[in-house]
């Protein structure tokens, strides 16, 4: 059954979900593990494929859109829509609603910032995987 891991940022943290998304990535990819990050759009799948690319001096992680990249080359792709592809290690979700295709992936991240909608769309996302009975963690990330 899928992992659900929820990752809050604390009021004094800087950054907001897409920064923390980037950490969380990293730290995954150096786990040997493959992700997929679900966004609401495309300028979001865009803007966070840049953020990938600088979000810290010497990091460098093997990333690409779904549409664009090739997935035997990028073990992190980006997209949007219902289509992730044949992915199925590590979901992170940046959309505002939990994508048809959860399931089928073995854990799924979801990091939340201060943002009050981002917030509520947590919590009404929290409250979906806990209604089907999926695993739920929730880790406080203070900075």
């Amino acid at each position: 059954m899928t992992q659900v891991d929820f990752y809050v940022l604390g009021e004094a943290a800087t950054g907001d979900r897409f920064t923390l998304a980037c950490r969380l990535t990293e730290k995954v990819w150096q786990q040997g593990r493959r992700i997929y990050l679900h966004t609401d759009s495309e300028t979001e799948s865009r803007y966070l494929d840049r953020l990938l690319w600088t979000h810290r001096d010497g990091s460098f992680l093997p990333h690409g859109l779904l549409i664009e990249a090739d997935p035997a080359l990028n073990p992190i792709l980006i997209g949007n829509g219902d289509n992730a592809g044949e992915e199925h290690d590590v979901l992170v979700n940046l959309a505002s609603e939990v994508p048809s295709f959860f399931s089928r992936f073995e854990r799924v991240v979801e990091p939340l910032d201060g943002n009050s909608a981002v917030r509520a769309a947590g919590r009404s996302r929290y409250r979906f995987y806990r209604d089907r009975g999926y695993p739920l963690y929730s880790h406080d990330i203070p900075k």
